[in-house]
């Protein structure tokens, strides 16, 4: 897009005065127009003229193209000296130098605050995901320990029940035997006083007669065995 420096006619009929504009070559005269550098007023004595040097030359290093009429105005407020034209260029390069300096100044502060912003907001979810974690692990801790109190009183009661039950089959049992071997004394003891009796009395009783048939069965047999033994001769019993 090619742009052209010229004049744009301003003012009333017969008492014109014109503006220096950067505009686009396919406007028309008095058309659109992209910044204004200067103006000229031919009508007064002396005529008009205010160009700004600097803008001028930017624009021209930008590729802008003066008309003729624009030329011969820039010559005769010098914008085509080389000194005035190095000067131009010196402060072009370093109000650019100064414009992207600040802008890159401002862009690391933009960056700098970004950045510590979102360390902000990153510490504040994390403290807060440290909070809920700790509430969390407070509570499963509570209900932990709640449930452990709960099975331990469970089995404290169930250890203390079966305790008494066994205690008390125990006794029950105990009892049992005791009734148990109680009754077996007895009937033990029963049981020898019936034998003693019967070894000590009705024995007794059938035992004597049968002595005292042996008793005269043996005298008996004595009597008839001397009454069989024969009687020694005399001679012998003198000589003896």
């Amino acid at each position: 897009m090619a742009l052209k420096i010229r004049l744009r006619r301003m003012g009333r009929k017969k008492a014109p005065h014109y503006r220096i504009v950067i505009a686009e070559s396919s406007m028309p005269r008095d058309g659109r127009f992209v910044a204004t550098i200067g103006h000229y007023n031919p009508t007064t004595t002396p005529e008009t003229l205010k160009v700004d040097r600097d803008k001028a030359v930017a624009w021209i290093a930008k590729g802008a193209v003066p008309t003729d009429t624009v030329r011969s105005l820039f010559r005769k407020a010098g914008v085509n000296n080389p000194e005035s034209t190095l000067e131009a260029v010196t402060a072009t390069v370093t109000n650019a130098a100064s414009t992207a300096g600040k802008a890159v100044k401002g862009v690391a502060g933009k960056v700098a605050a970004a950045a510590a912003s979102a360390a902000s907001a990153v510490a504040g979810v994390a403290s807060d995901a440290a909070g809920t974690v700790a509430s969390v692990a407070s509570d499963a801790a509570g209900t932990v320990a709640s449930a452990a109190s709960d099975a331990a009183s469970t089995v404290a009661s169930a250890a203390s029940d079966a305790a008494s039950t066994v205690a008390g089959v125990a006794s029950d049992a105990a009892s049992t035997v005791a009734g148990a071997a109680s009754s077996a004394v007895e009937a033990v003891k029963d049981a020898a006083g019936s034998v003693a009796d019967r070894v000590t009395g009705g024995d007794e009783a059938e035992s004597a007669p049968a002595a005292e048939a042996t008793d005269t069965s043996v005298n008996s047999q004595v009597t008839d065995d001397v009454a069989e033994t024969p009687a020694a001769p005399a001679e012998e019993t003198t000589n003896s």
